[in-house]
């Protein structure tokens, strides 16, 4: 579900967390889908169209992750296989509830999952954080993202804009963000060049 890389546009560094479909335990948690009997449909979209979806079922220790996914519009396989939970306390009483991540050989208690083939910690992904990695170029790439995602346009700074504004948003705020958007591709495209050796007076 969502290969490696799947969900990038431009970046120069390694995957991040961003890179990838994701399950929060603490969601799940405050959502009520932690409880005997409880499944959900869940998805994942981007500028109000689905991308992804999956479904969670909850057992007593685990829940039941059900979903299917393909690499590289391959075919589609099916996936059904358990996360199993464990619990801690906290310091200021109750107890915190974590993932034990599913991949073979690995475990480790985390509160978020990655979807590729299968939901995996960060760690077996080998994923960074946005902000441990990014150049100034792919911070001002990703908050463009952010906005165009806002206004409903394609993703990718090199689209281009859209033209028309989002149904029940203000002129004022549609306007401001049109603005933000252009100062952040200025930046993310001056990155881009500084990566290909370039200088903007070429363009």
């Amino acid at each position: 579900m969502g290969g490696k890389g799947s969900g990038r546009h431009w970046q120069f560094g390694a995957e991040t967390t961003e890179s990838y479909r994701s399950i929060d335990i603490r969601w799940l948690k405050r959502e009520g889908l932690l409880s005997a009997g409880v499944s959900r449909y869940l998805t994942w979209s981007r500028a109000g169209r689905v991308t992804g979806s999956i479904n969670v079922r909850y057992e007593p220790g685990r829940v039941i992750l059900d979903y299917s996914h393909r690499d590289h519009g391959g075919e589609w396989q099916a996936e059904k296989y358990p996360v199993y939970l464990d619990t801690t306390p906290c310091h200021l009483g109750g107890d915190r509830q974590w993932f034990l991540c599913p991949a073979r050989g690995c475990g480790r208690r985390v509160a978020i999952l990655y979807g590729g083939a299968i939901f995996a910690c960060r760690h077996c992904y080998h994923l960074a954080y946005p902000s441990q990695r990014e150049k100034p170029g792919d911070r001002a790439a990703r908050r463009a993202d952010y906005i165009r995602d806002k206004l409903g346009w394609k993703p990718g700074i090199l689209n281009g804009p859209g033209w028309k504004k989002p149904k029940g948003m203000h002129w004022r705020t549609y306007e401001r963000l049109c603005r933000e958007h252009d100062a952040l591709s200025d930046r993310a495209l001056i990155g881009i060049m500084e990566h290909l050796g370039l200088h903007s007076g070429h363009f």
